[in-house]
């Protein structure tokens, strides 16, 4: 152990007396390294931004969808009421309908759709929902004397004068007897140019209005090690209630584009960090030439080929491993001090640290490429005779 933090101390006195020759290789080591662990952290955090879009859109990554076959006789309500007992059997936490509604808005000109959705509370968790103001449905709202709705921008220029959610703006929903309905909350908008959109809770839009209200399925938020119990008991479990449902898993692997970029871009670093290695061992063997003498004079005293071979070897591995850790340095800076809204186009909700995996790559890169730059190196000065080191 004594041999070996010596060997790194007498590296580092070394590196000290030849720095202006070997900073340039360096300065490439650490950007290249930089490079490499900067994107490495990039594409996890893309990956991430990825897939909570495509969780927005169908749900947490182990949510089991079901949707409806026809053919059964039960109203949507008791279908609705069937599918909480199976879930709450189950102890599944977190479920929610999918259901539509044909409903017109008082004050709507001609040709204007509004899309009508009935979820429950629930679907904000397993769909990620995100509000621009007001707030999403509670349980409470389920008791209200009158409906509560939650909209888009859309739905707000098109209904309300453009009023903000926060303001509570009320609209009137046509029918038999209008109901009168009091906008909550804002979501944001999912394409450009989305018409008018409009959600209610499920249970509220079958008590005002039951016959215009079709359920097309249900999402289920599972744990990942139950997905496929879940999928396989839950079609069972409706099926023989009398409700046909057709229940489908999510993919196994729906992301592959962030790692084709992060493969890509590892090439690159790890080319960029091999032109850097290069110019290190370029700089070692010219270094090693003009230390012949000194090496003779050690072996003389003593130094065994291993010592030599090692002290050599080290200088290396020292410069890279220290290039190393400021391009890991500088890469968490970077990744840090990224806006994400302004690149991902909102923010992330589980943001991920700075990946550990991420560092390592980095110090693995730049203390192999060390490695590999120090070994021919290494070989010559240990294949050198010690009388003629002497005589040089």
């Amino acid at each position: 152990m004594t041999g070996v933090v010596g060997a790194i101390l007498e590296a580092w006195d070394e590196l000290r007396i030849h720095r202006v020759r070997v900073l340039l290789a360096l300065i490439g080591v650490a950007c290249a390294v930089t490079a490499i662990t900067g994107i490495t952290a990039a594409v996890t955090m893309f990956g991430q931004a990825m897939q909570e879009e495509n969780e927005r859109m169908s749900g947490r990554d182990t949510t089991l969808e079901a949707w409806s076959m026809g053919g059964g006789q039960m109203s949507p309500a008791e279908v609705d009421a069937l599918v909480d007992g199976i879930a709450e059997r189950h102890d599944i936490s977190y479920h929610t309908v999918r259901a539509t509604a044909d409903l017109r808005v008082r004050g709507a000109e001609s040709g204007t759709y509004v899309e009508w959705s009935a979820v429950d509370v629930d679907s904000a968790t397993i769909t990620r929902q995100t509000m621009e103001e007001g707030r999403w449905f509670s349980d409470a709202d389920a008791e209200r004397l009158a409906p509560v709705l939650v909209v888009n921008q859309a739905f707000l220029d098109a209904y309300a004068d453009g009023a903000l959610a926060s303001t509570h703006p009320t609209v009137v929903i046509e029918g038999e007897t209008p109901v009168a309905a009091t906008v909550i909350g804002e979501v944001p908008v999912q394409w450009n140019d989305e018409g008018p959109r409009a959600l209610m809770l499920f249970d509220q839009a079958m008590r005002w209005f039951p016959d215009r209200v079709m359920a097309d399925g249900y999402r289920f938020w599972v744990p990942p090690e139950l997905a496929a119990e879940f999928a396989e008991v839950l079609p069972r479990d409706l099926a023989a209630a009398g409700v046909p449902f057709d229940v489908q898993r999510p993919m196994e692997e729906p992301f592959v584009i962030d790692r084709v970029l992060q493969y890509l871009v590892l090439g690159v670093g790890g080319f960029a960090l091999l032109l850097g290695g290069l110019g290190l061992l370029n700089i070692a063997l010219v270094t090693v030439r003009y230390r012949i003498r000194e090496i003779g004079i050690r072996r003389s005293f003593g130094a065994t080929s291993g010592r030599v071979f090692f002290g050599v070897l080290m200088e290396s591995v020292v410069a890279t491993t220290v290039a190393g850790v400021v391009g890991v340095v500088v890469a968490v800076a970077v990744i840090k001090n990224i806006p994400i809204d302004r690149i991902f186009g909102r923010p992330l909700e589980d943001l991920p640290g700075f990946p550990f995996d991420a560092a390592l790559v980095g110090m693995a890169c730049a203390v192999g490429i060390g490695a590999l730059a120090g070994l021919i190196p290494a070989i010559y000065a240990v294949r050198v005779k010690v009388i003629d080191a002497i005589r040089y």
